[in-house]
């Protein structure tokens, strides 16, 4: 909270502050130049003034990149705040799980430490040999074969092969899949690993989630103004 309250009055607005732009490479993300000259605030509002307390974050250069972004951090929470909530109901983190589930399973062996959110992530070799990439299983594992498990909610900026985990810096979470092939409600663990942005792009949630965000930000964004 504390962070998040620096970030606020870092980056007040002028009342006076009404133009944007849309970011080329996602146009669902808005870009509002910071006054002097200083920057751009992004967020998925188009709201003018934009608020601080709810962009994404900041960037000193356009597109953003790792070394030229800095996360707004109650952005952070509200995100993993909307993916608890319906990451369940995600159409594609369903298709996944019913994958997993399949007889011939897909990619981390089920209810195995290393597939849960927080260790996941290693893409293996084919002899199992760690490649770098986070905490998970061998290539073409056993998946959850009707045994349940776990699956991985993964940023879309970069394409995952099938059978294949996202790099840590891309995962979400993970979600817990029974042996129906069915997400559990109420399972899904934030991975701490997350970034929003990365060498490949910026935030890439699918339509549903990104509905979701948004609609739980303009709520956010009338409980401001009730207190305006």
């Amino acid at each position: 909270m504390l962070l998040a309250t620096r970030f606020r009055l870092a980056f007040k607005l002028p009342e006076a502050f009404r133009s944007f732009t849309t970011l080329a490479s996602n146009p669902n993300i808005k870009v509002f130049p910071l006054p002097n000259k200083t920057g751009h605030l992004l967020t998925l509002l188009p709201t003018s003034p934009p608020s601080p307390t709810l962009s994404i974050g900041t960037t000193t250069t356009l597109p953003p990149t790792p070394q030229s972004f800095t996360t707004n951090p109650h952005f952070l929470s509200i995100l993993n705040s909307v993916l608890s909530e319906h990451a369940y109901s995600d159409p594609g983190l369903q298709s996944q799980a019913q994958a997993f589930a399949s007889p011939a399973g897909f990619s981390f062996l089920p209810g195995s430490a290393g597939a849960k959110a927080g260790g996941a992530g290693r893409r293996t070799g084919k002899k199992g040999n760690d490649t770098g990439a986070g905490g998970a299983s061998a290539e073409g594992g056993a998946g959850g074969a009707g045994r349940g498990g776990w699956v991985h909610l993964s940023d879309e900026r970069t394409p995952v092969d099938f059978g294949r985990i996202a790099w840590p810096e891309d995962i979400f979470g993970s979600v817990e899949v029974d042996g129906r092939g069915k997400v559990l409600e109420g399972t899904f663990q934030g991975s701490g690993t997350y970034r929003v942005v990365t060498n490949q792009g910026i935030l890439g949630l699918g339509p549903f989630l990104m509905e979701k965000l948004v609609a739980r930000l303009r709520e956010e964004e009338a409980k401001e103004k009730q207190k305006a």
